[in-house]
């Protein structure tokens, strides 16, 4: 089954999950892979390998297996993962300050709808 950017993964690590992905797509922008500098720095989200052969997947399992043997980090990892926030709340914030940014000084700009759905009354 086809899923754009990996929407399983995502909520997966809604649960703890910890991802183990091809880096490609919409993954890119949603996995920190946890090497041992993203574990050190406290970024890493979920494991990801590049080429799409046996040798590569079979290494960043190896990695993950790893870090799986050490309780703390993998907590660590898991908590990091979700924590993570894949709502359009903060993109379409950041969608309309590049927006902003971009407009010819003076250019009015409308605010932003609210997130919150327009709730009508039905009269029967």
């Amino acid at each position: 089954r086809y899923e754009p950017c990996g929407l399983s993964q995502l909520y997966a690590m809604r649960y703890g999950t910890v991802p183990i992905v091809r880096w490609t797509g919409g993954l890119c922008d949603t996995i920190v892979d946890s090497t041992e500098t993203t574990v050190r720095l406290g970024t890493g989200t979920g494991f990801a390998f590049q080429s799409r052969t046996a040798a590569d997947m079979i290494g960043c399992l190896d990695r993950a297996l790893t870090l799986y043997r050490r309780p703390l980090d993998w907590r660590k990892i898991q908590r990091r993962a979700m924590g993570q926030d894949f709502s359009w709340n903060e993109s379409a914030q950041r969608y309309l300050a590049l927006y902003r940014s971009l407009a010819p000084q003076g250019v009015a700009t409308a605010s932003p709808p609210t997130a919150a759905p327009v709730l009508e009354k039905v009269v029967g």
